[in-house]
């Protein structure tokens, strides 16, 4: 098992995971769009190195990491909305 590849590996699945689960619900349509066209790119280049136990292996645990994350920090900070930004000016 090749431990570089296994990291970035475990880091890439985390960051798609990641993206998808924080994004706001208007945008998540365009954004899993998004990132299932960089996990085919992730999936072809693991193809070609030959990796499968390595993206098997890291993608279990960026699913557990991600899932601890939402446990432990996500549901009590919930995905805000754009609409809910307020720019405050010279007069506010």
């Amino acid at each position: 098992m090749d431990t570089g590849i296994f990291l970035l590996l475990i880091l890439s699945f985390g960051t798609i995971l990641f993206v998808i689960q924080r994004t706001e619900a208007k945008r998540k349509r365009i954004v899993s769009f998004v990132m299932f066209f960089v996990l085919l790119v992730l999936l072809w280049l693991i193809n070609i190195r030959g990796a499968w136990g390595e993206a098997v292996l890291g993608l279990i645990i960026a699913a557990v990491l991600n899932f601890l994350f939402y446990v432990l920090i996500g549901r009590y900070n919930p995905v805000g909305s754009s609409d809910d930004i307020h720019v405050l000016g010279m007069d506010d």
